[in-house]
């Protein structure tokens, strides 16, 4: 009786054991623990590339055109949302214009050259009244016609040639050239006109993006990651520091005579310097691999022509030798060495060995970019064959 009653509890606890529920359960943690596991090991494959640099140094247009290039680029819904930032844009755009003019007729010994008509000036109170709410209308054909009076005034135009004093945005000409367009009732804005659009970047935001060039087998994937680059922005990149590939610096090499947004008695390329030399000391990048973009190139050899390298303290020692296109590569090799010499100076003798490349770029040509981050993927994937021992 008693072996009865064992035998029937020993049955009883294995039919337990063999639960068609707990049975179910287990498999479903055995695959979700296999689901971790292999995007654990995906993710030691994902290359983190971070994007800094200085606020207005190009690199929100860098981050655009990798969205452009290696993934699909812009919706419908995305280029839509753009209408607005563009429509800002232009009307912030003509306020500077507008209200520069005014304070250059007021402060200047040539003052006439600054001098806007009654009628000018009546549309450029409108304009300017527009262009300083938190709200913008959208574009239409009258307004964008009113711009277009108040841009093609000489005294605007005279204003404009000291937009490097005024904060006057590099998308200016091209947005002032399309007004028109950006001004029809069923205006979609175009991939180029999202890569002129200008958005200060807040926070961080992330892309990833597969292998670089046409060799879609070379098995690396990388994660790239833009903060803004605004002085109050700069708090939020710590947390980003740890576990890093390499760093993208973007310096606008173009913006030597130019003073920051947020401080106006501050020169841009001396912002530049220092946020690139406190970069290279961070003890979390003794290891890390650094590309250096010079961008802005394409403003930068307009004008280096006119307007000497030398205004700028970090430039004082240079002397222009050439004229035309061999001045301008003369002064780029200057900036380039300046840059060069930073690094040496600021790095560490344990850490001569990371790599350290340096690509002159434009972020509005979409060739030169790709070409560029072709160079960024095989100087990566070389780095880590040595390191694995296979170079």
């Amino acid at each position: 009786m008693l072996c009865t009653v064992i035998e029937n509890m020993g049955s009883f606890c294995s039919k337990q054991r063999h639960n068609p529920a707990d049975s179910e359960e287990n498999a479903q943690t055995a695959e979700i623990e296999r689901r971790i596991e292999l995007e654990t090991k995906a993710e030691k494959h994902i290359q983190k590339l971070l994007l800094l640099g200085a606020g207005e140094s190009g690199k929100s247009t860098i981050f655009k055109q990798i969205k452009l290039l290696f993934q699909t680029g812009f919706n419908d819904a995305e280029l839509k949302s753009y209408i607005t930032v563009i429509h800002a844009n232009v009307y912030q755009i003509i306020k500077i214009l507008y209200d520069g003019a005014k304070e250059l007729a007021q402060n200047e010994e040539e003052s006439s050259k600054y001098a806007l008509s009654d009628e000018i000036k009546e549309i450029g109170e409108k304009l300017s009244e527009i262009g300083g709410r938190l709200d913008y209308p959208r574009l239409s054909k009258e307004l964008a016609q009113e711009i277009e009076t108040l841009w093609k005034d000489e005294a605007i135009q005279e204003t404009y040639s000291r937009g490097n004093e005024l904060q006057v945005p590099d998308c200016t000409l091209y947005f002032m050239e399309n007004l028109q367009r950006l001004a029809v009732a069923d205006y979609i804005p175009t991939k180029e006109d999202v890569l002129y659009a200008r958005i200060r970047t807040t926070g961080v935001v992330e892309i990833q993006f597969s292998p670089v060039g046409e060799n879609k087998k070379s098995g690396e994937v990388y994660r790239l990651f833009d903060v803004g680059g605004q002085r109050n922005e700069r708090r939020k990149w710590i947390h980003l520091f740890e576990g890093v590939t390499a760093v993208i610096f973007c310096a606008a090499v173009s913006e030597y005579d130019q003073t920051l947004f947020e401080d106006e008695n501050r020169n841009r390329m001396m912002e530049t310097r220092e946020l690139f030399e406190w970069v290279l000391k961070q003890p979390c990048f003794e290891k890390t691999s650094f590309m250096l973009f010079l961008n802005k190139f394409d403003i930068f050899e307009k004008k280096v022509l006119d307007v000497p390298l030398n205004v700028c303290d970090w430039f004082k020692d240079y002397q222009p030798v050439y004229s035309g296109k061999q001045e301008v590569e003369h002064a780029y090799e200057f900036v380039k060495k300046k840059f060069e010499e930073l690094y040496f100076q600021s790095t560490a003798p344990h850490c001569v060995d990371r790599v350290f490349k340096i690509y002159r770029t434009t972020a509005l040509d979409q060739k030169l970019v790709k070409k560029t981050f072709k160079l960024v993927d095989e100087t990566l994937r070389r780095r880590n064959l040595f390191e694995a021992g296979l170079l």
